[in-house]
């Protein structure tokens, strides 16, 4: 097992000796500390690259923010928790700025952290680095760089879909999301961050949402449930393709291509303020709801508009994006927005379905608030078809007493 190399970045002297102690007590003795941001940055041009950095805010002179930006222009830190008194909300707020450059971040915590806190985190992180895609080397994807649209558009066949399942707190296989990964021959399997944007910026990403749907009627049309019923499988949909005034058709002849009844689709929309659709792009969704296709607002409460949107548009289900539910079991805060989120749903009728349920911790914190259906790297990550069948066939049999849902 590889050991841990931590950093701690702490100016009261007790603190910095209590955390250090605490490493020690879950077997993490390769500890750099440092007392202020400059000696924290000596220590890393020293030492080199830590898995996790522990940083304070609130210091003499430079503060925990210079640190945190340092670690993100560096790559120095493979991971980041924050440990500070200062008040929830602005230790969320750091997490959030420290996500947004780029950092891992595995806990954002206030002071004093408990030993049993910092073992759940050390042990996500080693979960996290066992289970991680393998990253590509900046300079082999140069390869990629220099495609053109035509080309890309011939490596189609290698856009594959991966599917995350999802599941309610009886045990029940509620369906599963589809998301694309790319199987290149040379650069290995890439996640959508690394190619996306070359997608976007070729004109692809509508060839792409095809594509992914054609896949996923097609594992629809071919998996029966222990129930007898056909799989339910939802795929993203960009909100540029809900403008194509021959979407609605489009789907419908795929489905009758698949012989796939329309209620097994949900179609997951990201709301944005460029998806403004006039009155025949939304008499095309309402013919989809009308025959049974499901429709989901995505990442809900990220958007401006989100609240309006529902009212505009026919949805059926609401998803709950992973940043308010990651960590809601130790916040009482994104706890409430869930609560607030789910009563909103409930009073519209709408189906909630929450995503990035990471820990056993925020699977209970759901459970208190509703029961709705989840999905996360807790009960299963993305996987290639062959792998999900199996899935399917194990968890139909065994149950999911192994995850505390049952």
């Amino acid at each position: 097992m590889h050991e841990l190399k931590v950093l701690i970045l702490e100016d009261h002297s007790f603190q910095l000796m209590a955390l250090h102690q605490m490493l020690n007590a879950n077997g993490v003795y390769d500890v750099l500390t440092a007392e202020s941001v400059e000696v924290a940055q000596q220590a890393l041009s020293r030492r080199g690259r830590v898995d996790i950095a522990i940083c304070d805010l609130q210091m003499d002179g430079s503060d925990g923010l210079e640190l945190i930006r340092y670690l993100a222009e560096s790559g120095l830190a493979a991971s980041l928790i924050i440990l500070s008194s200062a008040e929830r909300g602005v230790i969320d707020s750091v997490g959030s700025l420290a996500r947004q450059l780029g950092l891992r971040v595995l806990g954002c915590l206030q002071k004093p952290a408990s030993s049993a806190t910092l073992n759940k985190l050390l042990s996500l992180y080693r979960q996290v680095s066992s289970e991680a895609m393998p990253s590509v080397p900046t300079l082999d994807m140069t390869e990629l760089l220099t495609l053109s649209a035509a080309s890309l558009a011939q490596c189609q066949p290698q856009w594959v879909a991966h599917y995350q399942p999802k599941v309610s707190f009886d045990g029940c296989i509620n369906g599963v999301e589809a998301l694309v990964r790319w199987h290149h021959p040379t650069l290995g399997v890439l996640s959508p961050a690394q190619f996306f944007p070359l997608i976007e910026s070729a004109g692809l990403l509508g060839a792409l949402s095809w594509h992914v749907l054609e896949q996923a009627l097609a594992l629809s049309a071919s998996v029966r449930l222990e129930n007898g019923q056909q799989l339910p499988v939802a795929v993203n949909i960009p909100p540029q393709l809900l403008m194509q005034d021959d979407f609605g058709q489009r789907v419908i002849d795929a489905l009758h291509r698949h012989a796939v009844p329309a209620s097994v689709l949900t179609l997951e929309i990201i709301e944005t303020q460029d998806c403004q659709l006039d009155s025949r792009q939304l008499e095309a969704l309402l013919h989809l709801r009308i025959l049974g296709c499901q429709l989901s607002i995505d990442d809900f409460g990220t958007g401006v508009s989100n609240l309006q949107r529902l009212l505009e548009l026919p949805f059926s289900e609401l998803k709950l994006p992973s940043e308010f539910v990651r960590g809601m079991g130790q916040d009482g805060r994104k706890a409430a927005v869930v609560a607030g989120a789910m009563i909103t749903a409930r009073r519209l009728d709408l189906k909630v379905v929450v995503e990035g349920v990471e820990t056993q911790e925020d699977l209970q914190a759901l459970k208190d608030l509703g029961r709705p259906v989840m999905q996360g790297y807790f009960i299963a990550r993305p996987m290639p078809e062959s792998d999900l069948r199996r899935w399917v066939v194990e968890r139909e049999q065994g149950g999911f007493a192994q995850l505390g849902v049952a």
